[in-house]
């Protein structure tokens, strides 16, 4: 028995959450701690509670004397601090540092590109990044792109709003005027060329 459906009968899925990033513009970018970091947590005199800890993918970690402290969306210092809070139970005036040893940090500060771009994939955000930076990262463009027709996604005071790039002119033709900055959590959408 052969069943068919008609796929405008199945119930649509919600759109995925807006989240802004931290980052509203590229002087003001500070690093932030996401699932996958691997994180050193280094407690001054106490060399027994410190140690190199991953964050889960829940963002959280458990150290020796502090379970399940969040640790993704917070930067390396605000993390020690509140460390140090929690280590005051235990210990008279802890001193906390928190490095990075491995980034990855949270999906809302990376910079996505899809379409046809060589190696399209998430990019990890570094400050001041370009367009330029984030093509060269990606390997440029297919044969089959349409470069001037592509589109960056940003969310803005909570709503998506998209912007025309003109990568062809950018790469292709070297006009660097068609060079801009990008800010964590942008989406690069690369249409293929209609020929």
């Amino acid at each position: 028995m052969l069943l068919t459906c008609s796929c405008s009968n199945l119930p649509r899925l919600p759109e995925a959450d807006t989240i802004q990033s931290a980052t509203t513009d590229i002087g003001s970018y500070n690093y932030l701690i996401g699932p996958g970091d691997r994180l050193t947590i280094f407690v001054w005199r106490n060399p027994e509670i410190s140690g190199e800890f991953i964050v889960r993918p829940d963002g959280k970690i458990t150290t020796s004397l502090v379970e399940d402290i969040q640790a993704s969306g917070k930067t390396p210092t605000v993390l020690a601090r509140e460390i140090e809070e929690r280590l005051s139970t235990y210990i008279n005036s802890p001193r906390v540092t928190v490095s990075i040893n491995a980034f990855a940090g949270p999906l809302s500060e990376q910079v996505r590109v899809i379409g046809e771009a060589v190696n399209p994939l998430a990019v990890n955000y570094t400050q001041n990044m370009t367009l330029l930076d984030l093509m060269i990262a990606v390997g440029g463009l297919t044969e089959f792109a349409d470069g001037n027709s592509a589109k960056l996604v940003r969310v803005l005071n909570g709503k998506k709003v998209t912007f025309s790039l003109k990568i062809d002119d950018l790469i292709r033709d070297g006009d660097i005027t068609q060079n801009v900055d990008i800010l964590p959590g942008d989406v690069v959408i690369i249409p293929e060329a209609w020929l």
